[in-house]
């Protein structure tokens, strides 16, 4: 193994353009991250990807393929690195991001100079650091590095604009005197105070999230391109506004990034745990259309009330089902969710619940017919793209602002609450309902429709020459471009000659 890497470094490394990849330390912002790492390292370059190595962890050993060696993804390489926060695991001030962001930068500032400065010595010398929101110092550091740097934006394109908005106090937001009022953002429809992302309410209780995300809005203007995780067709007119707003920083939307076959691409995840196969030997047993997927992320943790509901709603409708329920994370000291006495033995082969499941081939798969989902941003993402309906479960941040569009815009899902701000429990009765409207009837019918028309133009906009295609290849011809200058002037300067300018 140590000869083939050796081989591999000397005659192919060497030539590749390196580009540096840092995320936060969030399995909503790695997801996507990777996957436009993976396809950088398709198209030729060199990509180092790196994230936290309590993150790092978990990546490991759910994956044989991560490494600090370079895995062959198309026609170039991808490999990890993972750097030490400098807190312990457990410290309760990682919990707290008004006090874990500042140390992550503190530590970030410090630690990517020297890594980058020793990766040139070993003739790998970096060409483009590119980040994703919550770290914006990555766009300073890229600076003062002379280095060009792009950011990739995993959430919506509308939610991007709100933020944007907001951030520059350009129309009235829910304030503690009005916290009820509606939100006019231009190309948005009009979004009722608990459609906005929470974190830009005042009641918020994440208001160290708005802090975060708003960073980022402030060193828009230093990364040379600006990357979306959507496609142009799904929201046309916003991102038509948004590029007009942010001009002549270019805004590129390259979704859907998960979708877009890569060589070699399906063995390098960021999975926190081994997904279970056997779910999907099961969907084999089941008739096309079947099986509703009930899934809420990596992050929300309904309270077991509402699982009880949940669970009887399903029961109820007579629903057969694919159920993630995840359990909690250590640090939360939570009790995993019990399902009620006796319920996988009514329920018997009409459903199944796992720990984790591969998601993507999930979605992909003919017996699923909707998704009860928490509204992430990747998670919408992945059902449209498959032409799978869906029942709007969403609970803060972005998530009620993706149910909005899901249900009103998109016209693809049924709400079944408006996320936190509702306060109450979804009762079994209304679980039912909406179970039964989102899988047989008029309404079922319709969605599906509506679905498969968004599956068929996510397919058209990473095919050759649609629109995410052409975005890509222009951002990938710019990350080349760049490269060859910051290469060249690496050159000048170990021969004590000027340089040019980086084209930053």
């Amino acid at each position: 193994m140590g000869s083939e890497t050796q081989i591999i470094h000397n005659n192919e490394l060497d030539q590749l353009v390196h580009v540096f990849m840092i995320s936060f330390p969030g399995q909503g912002h790695i997801n996507p991250l990777l996957r436009l790492g993976k396809r950088i390292a398709s198209k030729g370059f060199l990509v180092t990807f790196t994230t936290t190595e309590n993150l790092g962890q978990g990546i490991r050993g759910s994956n044989d393929a991560v490494s600090d060696q370079p895995v062959p993804i198309g026609d170039g390489f991808i490999r990890f690195e993972f750097f030490d926060d400098e807190w312990p695991d457990g410290d309760p001030k990682k919990f707290d991001m008004d006090q874990y962001l500042p140390q992550l930068e503190d530590v970030g500032r410090r630690w990517v100079p020297e890594r980058l400065a020793v990766l040139a010595q070993e003739g790998r010398p970096v060409s483009c650091l590119i980040n994703n929101p919550f770290i914006p110092w990555v766009s300073d550091v890229a600076e003062e590095l002379g280095l060009p740097s792009a950011m990739l934006w995993p959430q919506s394109c509308a939610c991007f604009l709100a933020y944007y908005y907001f951030h520059h106090n350009m129309i009235p937001f829910p304030t503690e005197d009005a916290l009820e009022i509606d939100v006019e953002v231009p190309t948005l429809p009009l979004l009722k105070w608990d459609e906005i992302p929470t974190f830009l309410h005042p009641t918020t209780p994440y208001a160290f999230l708005k802090r975060a995300i708003l960073a980022q809005y402030k060193n828009l203007s230093k990364p040379f391109c600006i990357l979306m995780d959507t496609f142009y067709e799904l929201e046309r007119s916003t991102v038509d506004h948004t590029i007009e707003l942010l001009a002549p920083t270019p805004i590129r939307t390259i979704g859907p990034l998960f979708k877009k076959p890569i060589p070699g691409g399906a063995r390098v995840r960021a999975d926190p745990l081994r997904p279970n196969q056997d779910c999907l030997k099961w969907l084999d047993g089941k008739p096309d259309g079947s099986v509703v997927y009930i899934s809420f992320g990596t992050i929300v943790f309904p309270p077991q009330k509402q699982i009880d509901e949940i669970a009887a709603g399903i029961e109820a409708a007579g629903i057969t089902f694919l159920w993630v329920m995840k359990p909690p994370a250590k640090e939360a000291k939570m009790s995993p969710h019990t399902l009620p006495d006796g319920f996988l033995d009514r329920i018997g082969d009409n459903g199944k619940v796992v720990q984790f499941a591969p998601q993507e081939q999930v979605l992909a798969h003919p017996a699923v017919s909707c998704f009860v989902t928490h509204c992430g941003w990747n998670s919408t993402m992945e059902s449209l793209s498959y032409g799978v309906p869906m029942v709007a479960f969403p609970s803060w941040g972005d998530q009620v602002t993706d149910a909005k569009f899901i249900c009103d815009v998109f016209k693809t899902g049924i709400q079944l609450t408006r996320g936190e701000h509702e306060k109450r429990l979804i009762t079994k009765e209304e679980v039912e309902k909406c179970l039964r409207d989102a899988t047989s009837g008029p309404k079922a019918v319709e969605m599906k429709k509506i679905a498969l028309k968004w599956k068929d133009l996510a397919d058209e906009a990473i095919a050759d020459g649609g629109s995410s295609d052409k975005n890509f290849d222009f951002f990938i011809d710019q990350v080349r471009k760049r490269g060859e200058i910051v290469v060249a002037n690496a050159k000048k300067v170990a021969n004590g000659l000027p340089t040019k300018e980086n084209g930053h």
